[in-house]
């Protein structure tokens, strides 16, 4: 089977090798059999700059289509995704080879979130208001208006969900977008850009772009700088986010971060001991601990801590089927020196049982006897780890977790909801998710951290103010 190169799209037509000779040609997994190999159409600065001039001619005409139109196409793309969801599944599966669970929950989440957003198109976020002014004779009307052209870059760890994420309310809010993909998952966010496409959204709404990781920082100087580039949005690691952050202040562009985490789990005296344990190793080891909101600690009761760890051992080894491999070498050397480091300093380290078949596999690994100078405590691990640290008094746990430099998101497992909430109050965290795992979040909740987790917030209409500019206009007689 002869290889093929996935396009970009750029004002609704696809760019390919032929019409961009320039352009270069990679191939985007190591691991790829030549057979199943597909190459991609890398960007250029030049590519991206044409991209934008695509997007920024489609907002004059996008930003008028009346909110009914958008809804109506956002439902067709919610749609459309149901009937190609084996297809959509396939190719993540084969793409990040992540576990047949992970592919399904992508499907789901990302049909209801096209779902929340086209409802909320004409729910009344877009409208504005009419507060009181001094002058009784005057009217004042304050209007929510696009920004204009929107880039939003989605990461390869779920990349359906998050690809549409990266798009969807912002077009529903009236801009036009473009669609920057991993240059690991580039077959699953071209999918994601057809999937507008075929449903009828017009050329240069929504435009697709992918390149060679060397070719990042150009490819995104040329996007920023562009003066039709109004937002980005980002979903990645701290340090890139630090990165957009920072050229997009340089030119006073406004960003919508979500970066990494440090996720804890806190198990009170009163949890229910296997539903606690439960959901910290789903939260753990679901698409392999890939996941920002990955438990990532646990922080026990020392009154029920040897109970807790005999159901922890005992249900190892069925968790550990979620777990199948690493995106790619670096971050198995990565998560080995942290595991290294951790034993080093006195951790007890328990492996499941794998077949190690590839250099990037890893089994579902416990730590126990977490220490806060081991280099697991702070660096998020976004691996198949979960560690184990046990306190005495339910005091310290605020303490422990803020004194992360990250703030994702929390659980707390109890049987007092009273206490639940007093100790939700106290942490620096975006979300705390009480008797329920650190990955959990909904397209009507808004999502997003605090600190080196990010600012701003996706989901419901908190996102779609994300996308909106105010406007005061003041009727005086």
């Amino acid at each position: 089977m002869a290889s093929k190169v996935l396009p970009l799209i750029i004002d609704g037509k696809d760019v390919d090798a032929l019409s961009a000779p320039s352009a270069p040609i990679f191939v985007p997994n190591e691991g790829q059999s030549v057979k199943q190999r597909t190459l991609v159409l890398g960007a250029t600065p030049a590519l991206c700059i044409e991209a934008a001039n695509s997007s920024a001619a489609a907002f004059a005409t996008w930003r008028h289509t009346s909110p009914f139109e958008r809804q109506a196409l956002l439902h067709r793309a919610a749609q459309l995704l149901r009937e190609r969801t084996d297809e959509a599944r396939q190719i993540m599966e084969d793409e990040i080879k992540c576990s047949a669970k992970w592919s399904a929950i992508n499907v789901n989440d990302a049909v209801a979130m096209l779902e929340s957003v086209a409802a909320l198109t004409t729910s009344g976020v877009l409208s504005g208001t009419s507060p009181a002014v001094r002058n009784h004779k005057s009217h004042a009307v304050v209007l929510k208006e696009p920004m204009g052209v929107v880039l939003g870059i989605a990461p390869w760890n779920a990349p359906l969900i998050l690809g549409v994420r990266a798009v969807a309310a912002a077009v529903a809010a009236g801009n036009t977008t473009i669609l920057k993909g991993s240059e690991l998952s580039p077959r699953t966010h071209s999918f994601v850009a057809n999937l507008f496409r075929d449903v009828g959204f017009p050329p240069g709404v929504i435009n697709f772009l992918v390149h060679r990781p060397e070719d990042a920082s150009d490819c995104f100087e040329a996007l920023i700088a562009h003066p039709a580039i109004r937002k980005c949005n980002f979903t990645g690691s701290t340090a890139v986010g630090r990165h957009i952050a920072a050229r997009a202040a340089m030119n006073l562009k406004p960003v919508l971060l979500e970066l990494g985490g440090k996720n804890f789990a806190v198990v009170l005296a009163d949890a229910d001991n296997d539903k606690a344990v439960d959901h910290v190793l789903e939260g753990a080891f679901l698409n392999s601990g890939q996941i920002c909101m990955s438990t990532d600690l646990v922080l026990v009761s020392r009154a029920v801590e040897h109970a807790f760890r005999a159901r922890l051992h005992s249900r190892l080894e069925a968790i550990a089927a979620e777990v199948t491999s690493v995106i790619h070498k670096s971050s198995w050397a990565r998560i080995q020196g942290l595991l290294t480091d951790a034993e080093q300093r006195g951790a007890i380290l328990t492996r499941s049982t794998v077949d190690v078949k590839t250099a990037d596999t890893l089994p579902a690994v416990l730590i126990e006897n977490v220490s806060r100078d081991m280099q697991f405590w702070a660096a998020e691990s976004f691996g198949p780890v979960v560690g184990i640290r046990v306190f005495a008094d339910p005091a310290e746990v605020p303490a422990l977790i803020n004194g992360s430099s990250y703030g994702l998101s929390a659980a707390v497992f109890t049987n007092n909801h009273v206490e639940a909430l007093h100790l939700a109050r106290q942490l620096d965290v975006g979300a705390v998710h009480v008797n329920g795992s650190t990955v959990h979040d909904e397209a009507c909740l808004p999502h997003g951290g605090v600190k080196n987790s990010g600012w701003g917030r996706f989901g419901g209409y908190w996102g779609f103010d994300e996308f909106l500019q105010t406007k005061t206009v003041i009727m005086n007689p």
